[in-house]
């Protein structure tokens, strides 16, 4: 789980006085590994001089979540790591003071969910796909999903997607509030400068004021942050983690042992 994220693994592009930032793992899936959100953490928190910044993903994917190479010989160090490298990350798009648009060109699945709920703003390609992977993989989704997302798209629906795991299309998250819109494939880009250059015209110090205020549940749910992951620290190599990880890299359903 722990290795170095190369420069080519996010790219950042200035467009005008838009940021974007490009996870760039295409083989799997934009999955990011510790080093990997530590520079899209960095390339956030750069970017207070910007109007706004877009995250999205490269070869039709945005974001697998965190990488599940290694998570069926782990560490307690490493998944350490990269559970609070990823809250870091979840973090620093909500502390940005500019707004942050997910432009979800492909499947958000786990970590990648959770990415969208952290920022601001959501527009999705017709193609992307939505959901939640913890129980299916020996994890649970506690930096955002079980807790900020009950806010975004109502409770029920919440645990829905976090616990049967089930993967939803992008016209569906639309009318459940995950995402703000949906648009053909070949317009996602050109549909999200748009709207930041709507961004643009508008008072970048009241936008900063206004999502600074709208933090108010997230700020509420960080202790939930804090205590989940540090149960998921406590379940590293535990049989249902080994397990999960195991079935999802050898492509087979999970099975895990009866409750005790």
């Amino acid at each position: 789980m722990t290795g170095s994220s190369s420069p080519s693994d996010v790219l950042v592009e200035e467009r005008g006085d838009v940021r974007w930032i490009r996870l760039n793992r295409p083989e799997r899936r934009n999955a990011f590994d510790p080093a990997m959100s530590a520079a899209i953490t960095a390339a956030v928190e750069e970017s207070a001089d910007r109007r706004a910044v877009v995250i999205t993903g490269s070869g039709g994917s945005f974001c697998a979540g965190g990488a599940l190479q290694n998570l069926s010989m782990p560490t307690v160090g490493e998944m350490r790591g990269l559970y609070q490298n990823s809250l870091r990350m979840f973090d620093a798009i909500r502390s940005c003071p500019r707004p942050v648009i997910a432009a979800v060109n492909g499947a958000a699945a786990g970590g990648g969910n959770e990415l969208v709920v952290a920022c601001d703003l959501a527009i999705a390609a017709r193609s992307a796909t939505f959901g939640q992977t913890g129980p299916k993989v020996g994890s649970s989704p506690v930096t955002g999903a079980t807790n900020v997302m009950g806010v975004q798209i109502g409770e029920k629906r919440a645990k829905e997607l976090a616990m049967l795991c089930r993967r939803y299309p992008a016209e569906e998250a639309e009318r459940m509030g995950l995402v703000n819109a949906v648009v053909d494939d070949d317009q996602l880009e050109s549909t999200v400068e748009a709207w930041c250059a709507e961004l643009a015209r508008l008072s970048p110090r009241y936008l900063e004021i206004t999502k600074v205020s709208s933090n108010i549940w997230w700020n509420s749910a960080r202790d939930s942050f804090s205590t989940g992951l540090g149960m998921l620290v406590q379940a590293v190599g535990s049989p249902d983690m080994v397990e999960g990880a195991t079935a999802f890299l050898d492509k087979r359903r999970p099975e895990f042992p009866p409750p005790e």
